[in-house]
């Protein structure tokens, strides 16, 4: 068994797309992330109906977006939409290894193989796979499960990373976001799908 547990704590909401671009505005005015909490929770910047949900998604929010650097959190508020998709992304693997792994071993692995569908069906083999291996994972309920695996592939279509009727879309790196993932590690280029020769393509 891994000591290493998994955290399964994704079940709030989806990419936040617009929510955390606003957040990572105020954090670089703030310089400070319980300010930003502070300022959040006060004034309803999210315009959530109640204060649990509103103090939730926040939360939710600042735990991805502190994954980022400055370098990465003020590339998030210069670049394109498709950018930005692709940035918040990077930060939801970097929270969740569960969700990293998944991108590594199915998401990406059956793009370079050419199998390029992605099913509920791929999520609950993997799932099942790392129980194995993770104690964790046999606590959680048949429910939250299901709406594990519905948030993710909910992230999945944000980001453009998936379409709505399950087909794995290439990731378009700019050169730029590549170098800046790059920086810190080499690695996390593998929670995108994308085939390694374009990689090289890019770099000459």
């Amino acid at each position: 068994m891994s000591t290493d547990r998994y955290s399964m704590s994704f079940t709030t909401g989806s990419l936040f797309h617009r929510e955390s671009v606003k957040l990572a505005a105020l954090y670089l005015d703030l310089g400070d992330w319980d300010s930003v909490r502070h300022k959040v929770i006060t004034d309803n910047l999210l315009q959530t109906r109640t204060l649990n949900t509103l103090k939730r998604v926040c939360r939710e929010i600042i735990s991805r977006l502190k994954t980022l650097n400055l370098s990465e959190l003020k590339f998030l508020l210069e670049t394109s939409h498709q950018e930005q998709a692709y940035l918040l992304w990077l930060a939801v693997c970097r929270r969740y290894r569960f969700i990293a792994d998944f991108a590594i071993e199915v998401l990406r692995e059956r793009y370079i193989t050419l199998k390029t569908d992605l099913n509920y069906e791929d999520f609950d083999s993997f799932f099942n796979q790392k129980s194995e291996w993770h104690s964790e994972l046999d606590e959680v309920r048949p429910a939250t499960r299901s709406k594990l695996r519905q948030v993710l592939f909910k992230i999945l279509r944000e980001a453009d990373l998936l379409s709505a009727n399950n087909i794995i879309s290439a990731a378009m790196l700019s050169q730029q976001l590549i170098d800046l993932i790059s920086h810190c590690s080499r690695r996390e280029i593998l929670y995108f799908p994308i085939f390694e020769s374009d990689l090289k393509r890019k770099a000459r």
